[in-house]
């Protein structure tokens, strides 16, 4: 089972990837067995605007594609520039076929100076990804610099709980789920089913 978190930050280290990781950390461990894979645009960014201007993708931003499309399930992070996504992160999803990702789980989130900017997930981030035909969690998790509150390791407790709740939500939409697998039901046969049913006969 595979999971891929897709994330603009533009920085190193950055606050955007560092969110992915957590949420990615938080679905992993709900769901025994998945791997978790990331992809950072910033390293793709030239191969990006390149695709643009050829009409192709290059062997790395090819690769990056279809790490994306085959996942079972996406966690999408951008910074939020001017109140929406960044162009690098619109850029890479319009390179990807619009179908690619119907039915696909995903679960957005996006970082910001400012709190302000969180209504950004469900103007822009959403109708997006509705867009795309994928399937998107309803908890989006946005965090605010005044959320990393003991510094780059360590959120206040209203965002590890917005973690928490968004990674329940992807992690039950997964495949499978192989630490909450439930034990298949014994098969009675039917004919010890209607004796059941029969008054008792004397002995």
């Amino acid at each position: 089972m595979k999971l891929v978190v897709v994330t603009a930050g533009l920085t190193q280290p950055s606050s955007t990837r560092l969110l992915g990781d957590r949420l990615g950390e938080a679905v992993a461990r709900r769901a025994e067995a998945a791997e978790v894979e990331t992809v950072e645009l910033r390293d793709l960014a030239v191969d990006i605007a390149n695709a643009f201007v050829t009409g192709f993708p290059n062997g790395r931003l090819r690769a990056a594609i279809e790490t994306v499309t085959a996942a079972d399930a996406l966690i999408a992070v951008t910074p939020i520039f001017s109140g929406s996504y960044s162009g690098l992160f619109k850029s890479f999803f319009d390179v990807i076929d619009n179908t690619a990702l119907t039915g696909k789980p995903v679960l957005i989130a996006a970082t910001g100076g400012t709190a302000r900017h969180s209504l950004a997930l469900e103007h822009a981030l959403r109708p997006l990804f509705a867009y795309l035909r994928a399937v998107v969690v309803p908890t989006a998790v946005y965090a605010a610099s005044e959320d990393w509150g003991g510094g780059r390791d360590a959120f206040t407790d209203g965002l590890g709980e917005r973690i928490e709740r968004a990674a329940e939500e992807l992690a039950a939409l997964l495949p499978h789920r192989v630490s909450r697998r439930a034990e298949p039901e014994a098969v009675v046969p039917f004919e010890q089913q209607l004796a059941a049913l029969r008054p008792g006969e004397p002995d």
